[in-house]
């Protein structure tokens, strides 16, 4: 039985919400699984994606194929490179010591990268709304501006026949 690490669609029209899954190659797109490994959303930005590393590693090991979009979360999430350490610690070539400390170091790299991104992405929103208040404000202000004026021309002129007529009273 050839079993696939491949996406399950959910979610509703237009967001769509994905399981990832250890399934039989030859069962249905949203069908049968063997497990639930975890699941991506990429609804989200940055996306996101929950995954059990462990047992994704235990299905690769296994010889479980990953589909291309399956292949680029498991690489996202380092499941692919505890495979390729796990692999390294069978043959020898390290310990499962320096194994587990280089994949902990990828990882709180990878995490801090995202994190900057999902930072960079606030700070961008909020500037972005700063920019769209300032340019609201001159747009007020502008229109305070041009209704001001006349206001005043009506006050003036209302004074002026006022003033003519004080002057023609004080003649007569």
């Amino acid at each position: 039985m050839p079993v696939k690490i491949r996406l399950q669609r959910h979610g509703k029209k237009g967001k769509p919400y994905y399981w990832i899954v250890a399934a039989d190659a030859r069962s249905k797109r949203d069908g049968k699984y063997l497990e639930k490994l975890g699941a991506y959303n990429p609804n989200t930005n940055p996306a996101t994606v929950e995954l059990d590393v462990d047992g994704a590693v235990k299905w690769l090991q296994n010889g479980a194929q990953p589909t291309d979009t399956a292949k680029n979360l498991l690489s996202y999430k380092g499941a692919l490179l505890k495979n390729h350490l796990v692999g390294g610690v069978r043959k020898g070539a390290l310990t499962e010591e320096q194994a587990e400390a280089k994949f902990t170091a990828w990882l709180e790299e990878k995490t801090s990268k995202v994190q900057a991104k999902a930072d960079g992405l606030s700070e961008a929103d909020a500037k972005a709304k700063a920019e769209a208040l300032a340019a609201e404000k001159a747009v007020n202000e502008a229109r305070i501006a041009a209704a001001a004026p006349v206001v005043e021309e009506e006050v003036a002129e209302e004074a002026a026949p006022a003033v003519e007529a004080e002057a023609s009273n004080e003649e007569e």
